[in-house]
């Protein structure tokens, strides 16, 4: 079964994993802009053009109907929106789009219906408004855009008057960054129409949790991270729980709770803030694709990539591919790549 990993730009581990994964002589590609690590892992690749370009998704399904690929994974917010809204075309394709429904995506894009969906599934969310008039809650606060990922134009206010100075400042950032794109493309004709975000600056210790449905939507594992140390979005260091700890029970249960909520299908990457003094979770961001704290998990002994492709082979892989074998202290390195010229 060839696989193609999208927008696989630096997670040259992921090709690695699904290599590994892979015992039958099948291949894993990958696709991106010109001069991405992962392309130099990956056994084939295809430069394609931008995601907004009208003929992306028409040259995602002809590059894997040259290379016999059965299953894409997209591994970019945006792409997993884009590869969202055209799934039924690649299930006619005879190939498996291993990507949540157009629903699922819609939510996890917008933070702000995401924050209102959480509220109505009984979950814990920091006070969120979409406007510095609209805000009541608490300071220090932060403020970043409704669309947004990898932390561009983010912001913490410790006071009114800096509220509005860096609420103005995310708006120039949006609009200096490629998230403009996607803030114009969905806020045309939205009620809500700010492109901002303020949401408080709950306090307590932040966890990643990768909350693992098949792909029907059905739950069948929280992985829980400890995170030590983060740069710019992502986990550097952290630590991968087990189950003797006395915060893992709450927050295996919230990945349930969150599953049955969504029904999103293969990865789901949750951050979240968990209060020991009074056992709230926070959720402070989703994302419906692999993470880049996963390979903490991987680590630890999870294996979804092998998953996956059980999943689109028809079998059903054991329990044990999502449980931990052993707890880990982990962080992330650099590495060099060097380019065939």
């Amino acid at each position: 079964m060839n696989i193609l990993l999208t927008s696989a730009g630096r997670r040259t581990y992921l090709v690695r994993y699904f290599k590994e994964a892979l015992s039958d002589g099948s291949l894993v590609f990958a696709s991106n802009s010109e001069l991405s690590p992962a392309l130099c892992e990956a056994d084939g690749y295809r430069i394609m053009p931008l995601i907004y370009s009208e003929s992306y998704i028409d040259q995602l399904l002809d590059f894997c109907r040259e290379q016999d690929i059965r299953m894409i994974i997209p591994l970019f917010d945006v792409d997993v929106w884009a590869l969202s809204k055209e799934k039924q075309l690649f299930l006619d394709a005879g190939m498996i789009p291993a990507v949540s429904d157009q629903s699922v995506t819609e939510l996890c894009r917008d933070k702000y219906l995401m924050s209102k969906r959480l509220l109505e599934l009984g979950i814990d969310v920091p006070d969120t408004a979409l406007y510095v008039r609209d805000y009541d809650g608490k300071l220090p606060a932060y403020i970043k855009p409704r669309f947004g990922m990898g932390s561009i134009g983010l912001y913490r206010a410790e006071d009114r008057d800096e509220l509005t100075i860096l609420y103005r400042l995310c708006e120039r950032a949006v609009k200096r960054s490629y998230l403009r794109y996607e803030t114009e493309e969905r806020l045309h004709g939205y009620k809500d129409g700010s492109a901002v975000l303020i949401q408080e600056a709950v306090r307590g210790q932040e966890y990643g949790l990768d909350i693992i449905n098949d792909f029907s939507g059905s739950f069948r594992a929280t992985v829980i991270r400890k995170k030590l140390a983060m740069r710019s979005g992502e986990t550097d260091e952290a630590l991968v729980l087990r189950g003797d700890e006395p915060e893992y029970k709450r927050l295996w249960e919230l990945g349930r709770h969150i599953s049955e909520g969504f029904h999103h299908t293969g990865m789901m990457d949750v951050d979240v803030i968990y209060d020991d003094k009074d056992g709230k979770a926070f959720v402070l961001d989703m994302n419906a694709r692999f993470g880049g704290g996963y390979p903490f998990s991987h680590a630890a002994g999870v294996d979804v990539p092998r998953a996956y492709i059980m999943w689109a082979s028809g079998n059903e892989p054991e329990a044990e591919l999502f449980m931990p074998k052993r707890s880990i202290h982990a962080y992330k390195d650099m590495d060099v790549r060097i380019y065939p010229i």
